[in-house]
């Protein structure tokens, strides 16, 4: 199936545009990447729907967006793994999060001893991401900190309790991402940025 949407989709850009073989390669790598993301996302909202959670995992996919753009984390090495990583992260933890009802300050305490975990270890790059810039990194950690300390307190004293634990859900995936724990079950190398050789 995947083949047939790259190849097709290959086919008919090739028709209306000039291609060489470095701008076909470029290509199948673009649509490989936005064919994984679309039937992950199919996966992830059918599950959802079915789960009857359809409009708070849209929402946790934003807001796991915002704080992931600066946190940066883990990136699974193909895409059944990063279909069951998204799967857990993304329904099972949500689904399982929004039924225990849970108080106010077992909220605060999840998302405060997140927050800690980001202030250490974010922004976490990968191989193909290394983040070389040491006053970047440290830009990124304090942006990383200042939105799960954002999404925290709003969390804590918003009175509607499934937006609170979507916030807070955001700000524990991402602390579970940028992980060295996770990056080591998953056999892939942490702080990539120290192998980096500068130009």
């Amino acid at each position: 199936m995947k083949e047939k949407f790259l190849n097709s989709s290959i086919n008919l850009i090739s028709k209306y545009q000039k291609v060489d073989e470095g701008d076909i390669l470029k290509l199948r790598y673009g649509l490989e990447g936005l064919y994984l993301t679309l039937t992950k996302l199919i996966v992830i909202i059918l599950l959802a729907s079915i789960l009857g959670i359809f409009r708070e995992i849209i929402i946790l996919l934003i807001l796991f967006n915002i704080i992931r753009y600066t946190g940066f984390g883990f990136h699974a090495k193909n895409s059944l793994e990063c279909l069951i990583i998204s799967t857990i992260s993304f329904v099972l933890l949500p689904y399982l999060l929004l039924k225990l009802n849970l108080n106010r300050d077992i909220i605060l305490i999840i998302g405060v001893f997140s927050i800690i975990y980001l202030f250490f270890y974010a922004p976490a790059d990968t191989p193909k991401r290394p983040l070389p810039n040491k006053r970047k990194r440290i830009i990124r950690k304090a942006i990383t900190v200042f939105t799960a300390c954002v999404f925290t307190i709003v969390a804590f004293i918003l009175n509607n309790y499934n937006i609170s634990i979507l916030l807070v859900c955001a700000v524990i995936i991402e602390s579970i991402m940028v992980s060295p724990i996770t990056y080591k079950i998953f056999g892939q190398p942490y702080r990539n940025y120290l192998n980096y050789n500068k130009a």
